[in-house]
């Protein structure tokens, strides 16, 4: 059973990616390269929104080559990275999609996605979030952490909509 009250009238899952795909863990090696990891019950859940006719974008504040792969992958349109003002390019997402406030919601986790679910109606973030994005009015929370299947949770209870 879904936990999460989403409308069938969403078309668009924007999210954030380091946090809510990945576990907001970076690993660096002892030559200097960095790393995520990703759960595939989380790499799934974009397949399944695709498969299901969903567009699927991701606003990250940083560059990396786990969204590269995930994006030529899924062949996600809309990846913004590196972005530092995140609600300016969700209102590009939805201006050029012409969303309503009913055709999308937003994920995020941390306080530079704080201006993107207050904006968005349908407003999602994860257990290990701050307290000021989890106080947010009508903000719902995943059960499962970031990186550890929560994009998926979002992907099923959409998918559980539309059936």
């Amino acid at each position: 059973m879904c936990s999460l009250n989403l409308p069938d009238t969403i078309k668009m899952v924007i999210t954030d990616f380091d946090g809510v795909v990945t576990d907001n863990c970076v690993y660096i090696s002892d030559n200097g390269d960095m790393s995520r990891k990703l759960n595939f019950a989380d790499v799934m859940g974009f397949s399944i929104l695709k498969k299901n006719g969903f567009e699927i974008a991701v606003i990250s504040g940083e560059k990396n080559r786990a969204i590269d792969i995930m994006a030529r992958k899924f062949e996600i349109k809309e990846v913004h990275t590196n972005i530092r003002k995140k609600i300016d390019v969700l209102k590009s997402i939805v201006e050029k999609y012409s969303l309503s406030q009913d055709e999308y919601l937003y994920i995020g986790d941390d306080v530079n996605d704080l201006q993107s679910l207050e904006y968005a109606k349908y407003k999602i973030t994860v257990p290990h979030a701050p307290k000021v994005l989890k106080e947010l009015p009508d903000i719902q929370i995943t059960e499962a952490d970031g990186g550890s299947g929560a994009f998926r949770e979002v992907a099923d209870c959409l998918i559980g909509l539309k059936k």
